[in-house]
């Protein structure tokens, strides 16, 4: 549906009923007036704030088109004198367009606009600007300060459009340049980061690797703490085996004695899947009780379930069929699968549990071993999963347990005619409620959402994804949360030691290790966030990189 006059109403309806937000600022503030930018910077983190949580509002570029500046007096701060053939508050919106995209130069933005005509009309543009107009507006007509000001809205807008799950041009910058050479000391520099990074780093891995301990008898020669250095290691090289890795183990740490390769992977097999998982919700929950203890963490929120597949396996899996088991595709491909539970949302997104998938597993039990798991280390409100899981059984046990879903249904043939009505009708949206036979007179209550893809390349049914949900249509929105657990996975398989091996207890150590990795780093980035900053934004801080070079020190190696 996109932006309309009720929803824009609906928004700032919303600002205007919260005490604590006050919009424009300089009405309410004897620190603004209608020139300060300030000001103006405060009001779009307000109206960007609100205006991203309206289910509606999916793009950032319409919330350019749509910020009031009619208030605003951008003559204040600008060089020129006497007719322009370009207002100024719409160079702000073109510029702040430019800053959303990451574009350096200015002919970027004139393609762009060139080939979004319906855009040009949004922004009220009769002829689209040249290259050389928009580069002496940005740099003769804007003063310093505006042109800081369009830099801070636009990372402003993308922060709170991703906050909102609403897909973004690209990341938000974690600093904003300085301005005039000097820096602003309030925000850190990369210096700061990493300092802070180090401390807490050494803190949180002493706390959460004691978890970790292996069978072996006493008075070994190699410190067991040497394993899980060497497990880390793995994880710091892109596809390396335990058999090279220990070999560039043994010049890189500073220990004495270090494993062989094949005696790490010898122990690590004697350890049964449920010592491993028993293992990773200690440290995991060691891990919880460090964040915790910051006000930017709480022990609630949305949960997202589901199966990820390593490459698939080319080998011989004679006698191990149970293990290594179809693709997610169903291709004529094999691969061995891991299912997750892991929090998202505006949580810090740990993996909370790591479990393997085998042959003839229902994916209720699979479902239900999970939430156990997760229920132990946090309060659960909502579950998000794959279409995978739209089992009426696992969406049952589920409102059983007093929890809300959201999970995309397969189409079958009664969606699809559904799909075509609503295609005819030129209707973005639709719901009505379901009952879902379980057997034995017995029936699962839920509600069908129709809701119209964007730019859909179909012309059928195909234009439409149906949603199942037991607390309405309201709860569609958190569905977008899942995109982080499809981005977690891709650092976690980054993490992860290369194997040929075939057995299951190793190569779910290797999934389960790198979930810990994953998880240390977002736990990390968190608490330099807060120490830092005092707050929590999803986009991190700290990167990947950062943690393991620095876990990297502190087991010892290098």
């Amino acid at each position: 549906m996109g932006v309309t006059r009720e929803s824009r109403r609906t928004v700032f309806r919303r600002i205007a009923r919260q005490p604590t937000i006050k919009w424009p600022v300089y009405t309410s503030s004897p620190l603004y007036d209608r020139a300060s930018l300030a000001g103006l910077e405060s009001d779009i983190h307000a109206v960007a704030g609100a205006w991203f949580d309206h289910i509606h509002h999916e793009s950032v570029e319409k919330f350019v088109c749509s910020l009031p500046l009619a208030y605003f007096q951008f003559n204040v701060h600008d060089r020129y004198v006497g007719p322009t053939r370009y207002e100024i508050d719409t160079l702000f919106r073109l510029f702040v367009l430019k800053g959303l995209h990451g574009w350096e130069h200015e002919t970027a933005l004139c393609e762009y606009l060139e080939s979004h005509l319906e855009l040009c009309e949004c922004l009220g543009l009769g002829a689209v600007p040249d290259q050389s107009t928009l580069w002496r507006s940005w740099h003769t007509r804007f003063n310093d300060e505006l042109r800081e000001t369009v830099q801070k809205a636009a990372r402003t807008i993308l922060i709170k459009a991703q906050n909102a799950d609403v897909t973004v041009p690209r990341e938000p910058e974690q600093i904003l340049p300085a301005r005039c050479g000097d820096v602003d000391e309030s925000v850190p520099d990369d210096r700061a980061i990493l300092d802070n990074a180090d401390e807490v780093t050494e803190h949180v891995s002493r706390v959460v690797f004691p978890a970790f301990s292996l069978n072996r008898g006493e008075g070994c020669e190699v410190h067991e703490h040497a394993f899980w250095d060497l497990q880390t290691y793995l994880g710091l090289r892109e596809r390396l085996a335990a058999n090279e890795g220990a070999r560039s183990f043994v010049h890189e740490s500073t220990r004495e004695r270090t494993p062989l390769g094949h005696a790490h992977r010898d122990h690590i097999r004697d350890l049964s899947i449920e010592q491993i998982r028993a293992m990773y919700r200690q440290a995991i929950r060691r891990l919880i009780d460090e964040v915790a203890e910051t006000e930017t963490f709480f022990r609630a929120g949305i949960v997202a379930i589901d199966i990820t597949e390593a490459a698939p396996f080319t080998g011989d899996r004679t006698g191990h069929e149970d293990e290594i088991i179809g693709t997610k595709e169903q291709t004529d491909e094999y691969a061995y699968q891991w299912a997750t539970v892991q929090l998202v949302g505006n949580a810090v997104p740990l993996v909370l549990d790591a479990r393997p998938v085998r042959k003839g597993e229902s994916r209720l039990e699979i479902v239900e071993d999970l939430l156990d798991s997760a229920k132990e280390l946090v309060h659960v409100d909502n579950v998000l999963m794959d279409r995978e899981f739209d089992s009426q059984h696992v969406l049952e046990m589920i409102s059983q347990r007093g929890l809300s879903y959201v999970v995309p249904k397969r189409m079958q043939t009664s969606e699809k005619a559904q799909a075509e009505r609503l295609l005819q009708r030129d209707q973005d949206r639709y719901e009505t409620d379901r009952k879902l036979h379980l057997g034995k007179n017995e029936w699962h209550e839920t509600t069908l959402i129709y809701r119209r893809k964007e730019n859909s390349e179909h012309d059928d049914h195909r234009q439409y994804s149906v949603f199942m949900s037991n607390r309405g249509g309201g709860f569609l929105r958190e569905y977008g949360y899942r995109w982080e657990i499809e981005s977690g996975y891709r650092s976690i398989k980054r993490f992860m030691a290369a194997t040929t091996s075939t057995d299951f207890g190793l190569r779910f150590f290797y999934f389960a290790f790198a979930c810990l990795l994953y998880s240390i780093w977002r736990a990390v980035d968190l608490l330099v966030q807060v120490e830092l900053t005092g707050e929590y934004e999803r986009s991190p801080m700290v990167t990947a990189d950062n943690t393991l070079t620095l876990l990297k020190k502190e087991t010892g190696i290098g």
